[in-house]
Order: C-alpha cells, then sequence, then structure tokens
C-alpha cells in the first residue's frame, strides 16, 4: 500500500495561475502522512482536496499542523456526513474535565477540526449554506453550553448552588444574538451573547456571596474560555457588549432589571437586536420567561412605522463609516450587502411583527418568503432578495474560509481574487465581479424602494425651506403661492404657530425629527386637493393632537400613499380629521386603499369581531369594550371614507353602520351573558348561549338608517316562567333579578366612557314606561303594555322595532307581538289627529325658529314629516294588510304603502327621493362638522311637495 497521495492529475484540474499553490501543500502533507498514517485513498478526498487546498489556507495550515484531523474526519466519514452537528453537544463530556487549561485545549482542538470539516463540504461544493450556517451555528452553542456545564459546576461545588425560592437550582439563561440567534452564523463569526438569571439571592458559603457576584464570574469565565487565544488558538470571538448599558453595565442580570431595562430605557437599535435573540444555552425552563418578557419590547400591538426612520439611521451611520475608512466593498455592510437585504426584513418585522405573527421569525430567508405570502413583497422582489442573500453569504463564508479571518471585505491581491472567484464557480475575477454588482444593485434598489429614500427627499427642498423658515418671510410667502395656497399669509401664520405649539415643543428629539420630514411631505402633498389651505389647517390641528404619538407620525412620514389618502380625506370631511385625533390607532387604516373602501359584509363582520373577541378573557370587561370599541372606529372610518369619495351610496352607508352596530350588539350579549352565567350559573331551560333575553331596535338602528353620530334607541326583554326560580351557579339569583342585572351589563358595556370614547350612546325611553319603567322587560308584560297602557306615539315607534340581538326563539314571539299591535283596528281620523298633534308639537319643540334654516328632521316638510306620513299609514292599514308589517326601514315601508294603495306611486317615490336626498345631504353635513341643516334656498321644491302631500294625507 502506498504511503503517499500521488497528486498527479489532481493539481492540473486547477487554474494554472492557481496550480503552484497546492503542489507544496501536497509535498508537505505526503511528508507528514508517510510517518504518521495510512493513505487517504477516498475517491471523495482525491476529487476535492485539490480545490480544497487552494481555496483555503486554513485548511492548509490545520492539515499540515495535525495531519490526524483530516485521516479522522475521512476514517470516521465525518467529513462526508451532513448530520454530524446532532453529536455536536456529546463531543465533550464536561465532568470528565478536571481543569480550565484541558477544557481550553479539548474545545480549541474540537474546534479546529470541525471548521475544517465545515469548510471542506462548503468549498467541496457538498454542502449548501443552510448546512454550513447550521452547523457553524450548532458548533457554537456546544462549545457554549460545553464551558457553562464545567463552570457552573466547579463553581457550585466550589461556593454551593443558587437555588429560587422554591427550592429549585438556578442557572444562567444565555442569549445568543445576531446570526447565533438565527442559526445563520457565518464561517468567522464572531458570537454577541447576553446573559442573564432568573433572581437574585446569596449562597450559603462563608462569603455569603450573592447570586450576582456568583454568576457574573462565571459569565467572565465563560468568555475566557472561548475568547481567549492560546498556542491551540481560540474557540469563538465573543462579544457581550450588546448587554443592557452596554460595556457600563453589569456582565450579568436579574430577568426583572432586564424587563425594566428594555421597557424604559433601552435604544430602537436594541429592539432590531432583540428580533434574532434566542437562548442558546443554560437553564432553559426560565429562559422561556426571560423571552416572554422580551417580546413586547421587541414587537409592539400597533403598526409601528418609526423602524423605518431608525433602521435608515442605523444603516446611514454605516454607510459613512465605510465611506471614511474606504470600504465599500464590504459585502456585508456595503451598499447593497447582506446587511441591507436584514434592514428590509427586518424593518418590516418591527412594523408589522405585533400584528402579524407569523412574522416573528429570525431567519432573514423565512422572513422574506412570509413578506411574499402576505403580500407585504412582490414575489420577484421577495426572491431576487433571497437568492442575493444566498449569493452574499457564500461570498462571504468563501472570504472567511480562506484564512479563518473574520472579515467582509473583498481581497485586494490579484492572486487572492482569483482564489475566490475560482472557488464561486467563475472563469476570472472580472466575471465574478460583474454578477456580484449586479447582485447588489438588486439590492439595493430593492432596499431604497423599501426605505423611501433620497429622491424623495431631494424632491421636497422648497417645502423644507417653508417648514424650516430659513429664509425670509417674503420668500416663504412667495413659495406658498407657487405651490397654489391662496391665503399664504394665514397658511404661513399656521405653520409657526404649530411649530411654536405646547405639543410641538413636548416632542422628543426623535419625534422632532420626524416631524421635520413629515411636514415638507405635506406641504407638497396637499397641492393633490382644491381647498388645500382648508386641508393643511384641517391637518395641522390633527398633527397637534397626535404629536406626542410619533409612531403614527412615522407612518405617515415612511408611507406617501397613506399621507396622500389622509389629505384626500381630510380635504373633504373635517369629520374624519376629527375622529382620526380623537382615535389616532386609526391611522393604520389608511395604508391600504383596497382595504379602506372595501364594502363590508355583514357575515363578515360578525366573524372578524367574534374572531378578535375570543382572545379576551371572559370577565376582562375593560379588555373588551376597548376592543369592541376599536372594530366600531375602524370599521365606521372605513365607511366615512367609501361615502367621502362617492365608493358607496347612501342606502349603503346606513345599511353599514347598522351591520357594524348589530356585530358589536351580538357579541354584547354574548359577553354579558357569559361574565354573569360563570358568576351566577344559568336561568331554568337555558344554555351556554345568550337565551330568553334580546335586544329590540327602535328608530334609526330599527329601521336600518344609523349616521354617523347615531344613538342607539333599545328596548330590553326577556323570557322567563317563573321570575323566583333561581340559576344553578355558586352564587344564584332569581330568574328576574338575573335578566335585571344582564340588561345593565350590555348597558354599561356600551354606554362606559373609556379613553378610546363611548361605544354608542344609549337611550332606552322606549321601553314600557319610559325612564320609571324597569330596564328589562318581560315579553308579556311588554305586550300587555302595548295592548292597553301605550301611548299612539309608542305604537309609532314600534312600526320600526326590529329584533337585533339575543335569543332567536323570543324574535319569533317579539315578531308576532308587533304585527298584533301594528294590526290592532283604529278609528282612523282620531289615529289621524293624534299623529298630526304630536308631529306639530314635536316640531315646536324642536324646529328652528329662524326661517332662514331649514332643519333636515324638524322643519315643515322634512324628514319627521314622512317617517310621520309612513307610520299613520302603517298603523292605519295594516288591520287590512298584515303585510305592512314586514318591514321597518320607510323606504321599503313606504313601497308597501304605495302597493295598498294608501298613497299613490308617485307619490311613494316622491317621498323615497326627499328621504333620502335630506338622508344624504345630512351624512355630508355631519362629515363636514356642521349640523344636520340648510340654508332656507336648499331644496325648495321637494320640501313643497312634500309639505303637499302631508296637507293631502294629514289634515
Amino acid at each position: 500500500m502506498s504511503s503517499t497521495i500521488n497528486p498527479g492529475g489532481l493539481i492540473e484540474s486547477l487554474p494554472d495561475a492557481l496550480q503552484a499553490i497546492v503542489a507544496p501543500f501536497f509535498a508537505d502533507l505526503n511528508e507528514r502522512l508517510a510517518q504518521r498514517q495510512p493513505l487517504l485513498s477516498d475517491e471523495r478526498v482525491r476529487r476535492s482536496i485539490a480545490r480544497v487546498a487552494c481555496c483555503s489556507e486554513f485548511v492548509r495550515e490545520s492539515c499540515l499542523r495535525n495531519p490526524q484531523i483530516l485521516c479522522d474526519l475521512v476514517e470516521s466519514g465525518d467529513l462526508f456526513s451532513a448530520q454530524c452537528r446532532g453529536n455536536y453537544s456529546k463531543a465533550i463530556e464536561p465532568e470528565t474535565i478536571d481543569n480550565d487549561a484541558d477544557l481550553m485545549k479539548q474545545l480549541r482542538q474540537f474546534r479546529r477540526r470541525e471548521m475544517v470539516r465545515i469548510a471542506w463540504r462548503d468549498l467541496a461544493g457538498w454542502a449548501d449554506l443552510d448546512e454550513t450556517m447550521q452547523d457553524l451555528t450548532a458548533l457554537a452553542e456546544a462549545c457554549i453550553q460545553t464551558s457553562l456545564d464545567y463552570l457552573y459546576r466547579q463553581g457550585c461545588e466550589r461556593r454551593g448552588t443558587p437555588v429560587s425560592q422554591d427550592g429549585t437550582p438556578i442557572n444562567i439563561v444565555v442569549l445568543g444574538m445576531g446570526k447565533l440567534g438565527a442559526w445563520e452564523l457565518n464561517y468567522s463569526s464572531d458570537i454577541d451573547l447576553i446573559f442573564a438569571y432568573a433572581e437574585d439571592g446569596v449562597l450559603h458559603d462563608r462569603k455569603e456571596t450573592s447570586y450576582g457576584e456568583f454568576f457574573t464570574r462565571i459569565c467572565r469565565s465563560l468568555v475566557k474560555m472561548l475568547d481567549e487565544t492560546t498556542p491551540d488558538g481560540f474557540v469563538f470571538r465573543t462579544d457581550a457588549r450588546l448587554r443592557p448599558f452596554g460595556d457600563s453595565g453589569p456582565l450579568i442580570m436579574t430577568f426583572e432589571g432586564m424587563e425594566q431595562y428594555y421597557m424604559t430605557q433601552a435604544r430602537e437599535w436594541e429592539r432590531y437586536a432583540m428580533i434574532k435573540a434566542r437562548q442558546v444555552a443554560g437553564d432553559f425552563v426560565s429562559g422561556k420567561q426571560l423571552m416572554a418578557m422580551i417580546k413586547p419590547f421587541v414587537y409592539r400591538r400597533y403598526l409601528d412605522y418609526g423602524a423605518f426612520e431608525e433602521l435608515r439611521s442605523l444603516k446611514l451611520q454605516i454607510t459613512q463609516e465605510l465611506r471614511r475608512k474606504d470600504r465599500m466593498e464590504n459585502i456585508k455592510l456595503g451598499p447593497g450587502g447582506i446587511r441591507e437585504i436584514e434592514f428590509i426584513g427586518q424593518a418590516f418585522q418591527l412594523i408589522r411583527g405585533g400584528h402579524e405573527p407569523e412574522l416573528q421569525q429570525r431567519e432573514i430567508q423565512k422572513i422574506l418568503l412570509i413578506l411574499e405570502n402576505l403580500g407585504l413583497m412582490t414575489k420577484e422582489d421577495a426572491e431576487t432578495l433571497r437568492n442575493s442573500y444566498v449569493f452574499l453569504r457564500r461570498v462571504e463564508n468563501h472570504i472567511q474560509q480562506y484564512q479563518d479571518r473574520q472579515t467582509h471585505d473583498l481581497p485586494t491581491d490579484p492572486l487572492v481574487r482569483q482564489i475566490l472567484a475560482y472557488s464561486l464557480d467563475f472563469a476570472d475575477w472580472d466575471g465574478f465581479k460583474r454578477e456580484l454588482d449586479r447582485v447588489r444593485k438588486d439590492v439595493h434598489h430593492i432596499f431604497e424602494q423599501v426605505f423611501s429614500l433620497s429622491e424623495q427627499e431631494e424632491s421636497l427642498q422648497n417645502s423644507h425651506l417653508i417648514w424650516a423658515a430659513g429664509i425670509d418671510r417674503e420668500q416663504i410667502l412667495e413659495y406658498l403661492g407657487e405651490y397654489g395656497f391662496l391665503h399664504c399669509a394665514q397658511v404661513f401664520e399656521a405653520l409657526q404657530n404649530f411649530k411654536h405649539s405646547h405639543a410641538f415643543k413636548r416632542l422628543t428629539s426623535k419625534g422632532a425629527g420626524v416631524m421635520d420630514r413629515l411636514l415638507p411631505q405635506l406641504i407638497e402633498t396637499v397641492r393633490i386637493v382644491e381647498n388645500q389651505d382648508e386641508t393643511l389647517l384641517r391637518i395641522l390641528t390633527l398633527f397637534e393632537a397626535v404629536a406626542g404619538r410619533t409612531v403614527y407620525l412615522s407612518l405617515l412620514a415612511e408611507n406617501p400613499d397613506a399621507l396622500a389618502q389622509l389629505v384626500k380625506l381630510s380635504s373633504a370631511s373635517v369629520w374624519i380629521s376629527d375622529y382620526l385625533a380623537q382615535y389616532p390607532v386609526l391611522f393604520d387604516e389608511l395604508l391600504d386603499p383596497q382595504t379602506l373602501y372595501e364594502p363590508l359584509q355583514r357575515a363578515a363582520l360578525a366573524e372578524q369581531l367574534e374572531l378578535e373577541l375570543q382572545k379576551v378573557n371572559v370577565q376582562d370587561d375593560e379588555q373588551l369594550m376597548f376592543l369592541l370599541r376599536q372594530f366600531k372606529h375602524q370599521n365606521v372610518l372605513r365607511v366615512a371614507a367609501a361615502d367621502i369619495m362617492n365608493v358607496i351610496p347612501l342606502m349603503v352607508v346606513s345599511d353599514y353602520l347598522t351591520y357594524i352596530a348589530e356585530a358589536i350588539l351580538e357579541q354584547v350579549v354574548e359577553r354579558a351573558w357569559k361574565m354573569l352565567t360563570d358568576k351566577h350559573g344559568f336561568p331554568p331551560e337555558t344554555d351556554h348561549s345568550a337565551k330568553k333575553f334580546a335586544i329590540i331596535g327602535m328608530g334609526k338602528l330599527g329601521g336600518i338608517e344609523l349616521g354617523y353620530g347615531s344613538d342607539l334607541d333599545m328596548v330590553f326583554i326577556y323570557d322567563c316562567a317563573d321570575g323566583m326560580a333561581m340559576t344553578d351557579g355558586p352564587k344564584p339569583i332569581g330568574c328576574t333579578q338575573f335578566y335585571m342585572r344582564l340588561g345593565q351589563k350590555v348597558r354599561h358595556i356600551l354606554d362606559t366612557k373609556m379613553l378610546s370614547g363611548v361605544l354608542y350612546e344609549v337611550d332606552l325611553r322606549l321601553r314600557p314606561s319610559g325612564d320609571s319603567g324597569l330596564l328589562v322587560t318581560h315579553i308579556n308584560s311588554y305586550e300587555h303594555y302595548l295592548k292597553s297602557d301605550a301611548w299612539t306615539w309608542e305604537h309609532q315607534a314600534l312600526v320600526r322595532g326590529r329584533f337585533i340581538a339575543g335569543d332567536p326563539a323570543l324574535k319569533q314571539q317579539y315578531e308576532a307581538i308587533r304585527r298584533r299591535i301594528l294590526a290592532l283596528p283604529r278609528a282612523i281620523e282620531e289615529l289621524r289627529k293624534e299623529v298630526r298633534e304630536m308631529r306639530e308639537k314635536m316640531r315646536e319643540n324642536l324646529a328652528p325658529k329662524d326661517e332662514d334654516i331649514f332643519d333636515l328632521k324638524q322643519s315643515k316638510g322634512g324628514i319627521a314629516d314622512i317617517e310621520f306620513i309612513v307610520q299613520f299609514g302603517v298603523l292605519a292599514h295594516t288591520s287590512e294588510n298584515e303585510a305592512l308589517a314586514t318591514y321597518t326601514d320607510n323606504v321599503r315601508l313606504l313601497e308597501g304603502l304605495a302597493e295598498h294603495g294608501f298613497i299613490s306611486k308617485e307619490n311613494a317615490a316622491l317621498l323615497k327621493k326627499a328621504y333620502c336626498a335630506y338622508r344624504d345631504y345630512g351624512h355630508r353635513q355631519v362629515l363636514q362638522g356642521k349640523r344636520a341643516q340648510a340654508g332656507s334656498e336648499k331644496f325648495l321644491e321637494l320640501r313643497a311637495q312634500v309639505r303637499n302631500i302631508w296637507h293631502d294625507l294629514m289634515e
């Protein structure tokens, strides 16, 4: 058997210029192998050894320094296996180590062996990028855990074992940051670690050592064990500067101290760093608690567009430093480099991770795929970034595998350049460089698109000058005129007043920076509307109201489309800007015009709300009320936006606003039911869904005619055979008392005033006996009251009474009662007189005295006249035609009355036209922040026609 490697044919496989590199290596290796080992005859080694030796000086040096490494890798089969990392944790048993020096030696030898294996498989083309990164990460984790196990055992033997209050032994938690945390470690990477422990205490040793002192010693020794360079090299360069307070902070902190720091003092870049944080060693039970504490710091409940500015600022600092050091060819930090790809993914994570749990990942390749699946990035851009990432990371690893040096700069030596190109399967350096430049150009282009960089800012030069007031007043007024403002002096004063307002002065430096970018964009953007003076003033008022909420200002500064939406909506409606000022969380809705104007579906609304409320504990009424209000505000904004932009007609506006209220009331009843039954149990013959209770909607709610500011007219009814029967829970109460409390709970949820406002103003005065009556009425008592004691105006109100939420069985009972009451025989002339007198009384008390004002509802010829005509017709003729009791909305009731012959089809059509015109105009008035009134010259013909019909039918 030959005792040498025959280099014949192996060296010749290399490019001519690279053959001289490996010839001495083969000669030296043969000499060492001849003395110590049999022939390495494996064909896989023969096909790869020349390429690997050429591309890695580190592998050459390691094999010559200790040929046993290569022989062992081949004979064990590890060189050809992709599964070795599963055995890393067993490679060194800390229990068998007697001293620090022995462990340091074994760790370094283990590390060198595995680094040779990993580089060989990569350079030979046997391993893909994922295998290489995972092997490197697993190697680092095994070395950390092995070192910690040894040091912890040694420490406990000397000073005792730290224990928690319940007596459980405590160990530290080691967080791996950056690429270590994301299973993306590069070949010659350092490792960033943060240390923490669950709780403080004191050991029972002679010095009464605190847990903090005990664990600090372990951490220092751990860093030394990994980082110190000995004759055998080092394990991993170790950096602990990402910990709270950096170098000036303690090396290790308690969980409580960590939580306090991250929630009160941490800087924005630390959120970015924490995205990839992962426990890599130590106590994995308590580690889960630490990660759960850190999560809210990283992923905010709201959409956090301030992250764009933070990451852009960090990238700018990196770029400036690279320019200063003339290192723009750095494939990690330079333009179009690895860091830009990571920034793109992590920007979306920071912004949307709280809303989209799928984004709470660490690996950038997974994140890019998720962004594509969520529609946040085009398929083409996501694929470009994924492919570019793999290419750049391979380049990075091959640069570092050459000498096991932590560098990301392209080589300048011509020979090393050729080696790098060859290792990546390029014929020469120029071909490789062209491909690298193309990849970086594509990445940087997407990066600039995502972060809305320089082009936008350069186009805002004059508007920047207007906002900054860095030129004289006359020049600013001239610029404002060029921008199309009509009252330039007034606009200038408004801008200056805003800049000197108390709200602006209280801004943090970060908030002021965002505002300095946003205001010039606003000045530019308001040019898209005609009433730009008024629109700018409205939005300045809005900005003053939300100035302390930098996240919303950042959203607009980073999203020109969202800012344009705000400008268009505020131009059309002061109500919108006031609504956003009151509920700034709704800024998120401006992001997607398609969603903003998407038609609402009754079933989809109910399903969406039910899913949202499933997250809320049954007894957590505060969180319940918050989510209900948020749901309402979001959807009312969508309706208003679609209304303003004429995407939907009037009838649909009222339908949508009614759908929202119905979905909310259904959930309020169910949640109130669960709250009470949890405490008191179920009334007889009921189960887990609300039974024998119902909400009846009256007025606009019953008539499916809600407006933007409508309150809810309601009646609560219940059915219980025995009011004294008890519920079956731990705190039983009588059946009647249970339903009374249920009504009270429903009302409480709806009209409690919170920071997010009142859900709905509730009006329960249409219940039997009004304010003096019981809050909830038994169904039998309700019918008896309507039949025997109700006034005519209460029967009029019943015309628009409609079941809204609760027990479907009670719905049938109620609707039968309504039909019976509406169909009661009535003396027509007496009824006409009572309805007419009630209308005149209303007009006398509610209509404006000023004849120049037409109140859309109360003035003669207005909405109330039409409603009273309809109610009179239904009460007068349902005894002859029960179909008149089918509907509750005025439009369909008019159609039914025309079919019956109470009113001509022409007059019915005219009343519908007037009714819709008045309501449409009223909606517009509300959206402009005005009362539902018009000038006396408005609707003259319609008003006269309604008055004539009133005269013919009611007088």
